[in-house]
């Protein structure tokens, strides 16, 4: 005992700087090189915010390798296989979109279109995996297969649903992957275009919907590793699951996948800051309805009266989104086929939430550990949207002349932030917990996805640039 607590004393006790290894330091040393490489090579085609920002970027990313390890993985990764896709591009020193199809690897793999195709199957590859895991034995949903003991069947039944979830886990992360890789190769792609066309990719409705999909699951990623339990990646994978499919209907209906001028108004660099910010919030509210979807299932598990089963919100919520893929435009043209099919998708995956929902309730880890990461996820999306919201103003007063014009999207913006903060204020003064705070962060997503998608489908205003 004296060991013990000795040795935790001396780790409390050690510096930050003390605590870290020589991976640490190569993993440092790199994304210094990098970054200075990349100032050197392209600093005159940056003004002075740009190089502020890439200086900045330099220690928030050696921080945040230092701080959860296995994104130094995931950033090599990307690196590697951006840099193979740009140099695959290449003819004779020149680049050339052409070497799209005809390099193996860029046609079917690095492409920017390629990548977020297969990020799009395997997100929803790890949605199906997890929920195979859910009903494919054990209880508890831990980090790693628990074997159980005694008959063979049963223990065979255990680990088979720790390795669906083990694999929809794996999958997850490489979906990650090939979507940051294709994030970074259509940034390469848009100067290729022209260097006045040439952009950050998060400006139209595609491209946040990319953004949406691996930052709500990297989020995901993190509390999972943190917490030692898959089981909550089947309800998260379900919302980026449903991203996804919007993502692929709006690709193909609207050819949204196409590289374009960026408008006026977006051609800031405080669009670098402001919706990656904004989309950190978004992520994490998304993320906390999902695991307070899944805390009523755990507390509902045993309730037989069907108008207060919560599968049946999902259901009305899916369904009640089909028709706006037909406003101003007849079924067909809208991909009524499409609408139809995830309708019933929708149906079916409620209907098996709700016959299943004591078996589902077995496999989530307890309340408290639900009640937690609802908490941390809206406490770590509420600050980062109030950062995205301030930046926001800033834009604006250098777009139009003011911080704020009660235009649609800002109006909204501002209840999805009054409505966290009021959440969060329950919590922390009030105690907040339970069936309430899982219902309020639940309808959250509801206020999220209107300030989010329906202000761009239903109004107009000065943020009218991804209308559908």
């Amino acid at each position: 005992m004296n060991t013990a607590t000795s040795t935790i004393t001396l780790n409390l006790n050690e510096g930050f700087f003390a605590r870290r290894n020589w991976l640490d330091w190569l993993f440092a040393a790199l994304v210094m090189a990098g970054s200075l490489f990349a100032l050197s090579r392209y600093g005159a085609y940056m003004d002075v915010y740009e190089k502020g920002i890439l200086l900045g970027a330099m220690p928030a990313a050696i921080w945040l390798g230092w701080f959860w390890r296995p994104v130094r993985v995931l950033m090599m990764v990307v690196a590697a296989l951006s840099l193979l896709a740009i140099a695959s591009y290449q003819v004779n020193g020149q680049p050339s979109l052409a070497q799209g199809e005809k390099v193996f690897w860029l046609k079917y793999f690095l492409s920017s279109q390629s990548a977020i195709l297969w990020m799009s199957l395997l997100f929803f590859m790890s949605t199906v995996f997890y929920w195979l895991g859910m009903f494919g034995g054990g209880q508890g949903g831990s980090a790693e297969p628990k074997v159980a003991q005694g008959q063979g069947g049963a223990a065979a039944a255990t680990m088979q649903g720790g390795t669906m979830e083990l694999i929809g886990s794996r999958l997850a992360w490489v979906a990650v992957t090939m979507a940051l890789t294709g994030t970074m190769v259509r940034w390469y792609e848009s100067y290729v275009v022209g260097a006045d066309v040439g952009h950050i990719p998060v400006s139209n409705l595609y491209e946040v919907f990319v953004l949406f999909s691996w930052l709500t699951t990297a989020l995901y990623l993190y509390f999972e590793a943190q917490y030692k339990t898959r089981s909550m990646g089947a309800f998260v994978m379900l919302v980026v699951s449903a991203a996804v499919g919007f993502l692929l209907w709006y690709s193909v209906v609207r050819g949204a996948s196409e590289i374009e001028p960026l408008i006026p108004a977006l051609q800031s660099w405080w669009m670098k800051l402001h919706v990656p910010a904004n989309f950190i919030g978004y992520g994490s509210f998304a993320l906390s309805a999902m695991v307070a979807f899944a805390y009523l299932i755990k507390k509902q598990a045993t309730e037989t009266r069907l108008y207060k089963l919560t599968p049946m919100w999902l259901l009305g919520i899916a369904l009640c989104f089909v028709p706006i893929a037909f406003r101003d435009r007849g079924v067909a043209q809208a991909g009524g086929s499409y609408w139809v099919g995830y309708a019933l998708v929708a149906a079916l995956i409620a209907a098996g939430i709700m016959l299943g929902r004591k078996r589902i309730a077995q496999r989530l880890p307890r309340v408290e550990v639900l009640d937690d990461v609802m908490y941390k996820s809206i406490a770590v999306g509420f600050a980062f949207f109030t950062v995205a919201t301030v930046l926001g103003a800033l834009w604006a007063s250098e777009a139009w002349g003011g911080y704020w014009s009660w235009d649609p999207k800002e109006t909204w913006a501002l209840i999805v932030w009054l409505n966290y903060a009021a959440w969060l204020h329950m919590r922390l003064v009030k105690g907040l917990r339970g069936t309430v705070a899982a219902w309020w962060a639940l309808s959250g997503l509801a206020v999220t996805s209107f300030a989010f998608l329906g202000v761009n489908m239903f109004l107009s205003g000065l943020h009218s640039y991804g209308s559908l």
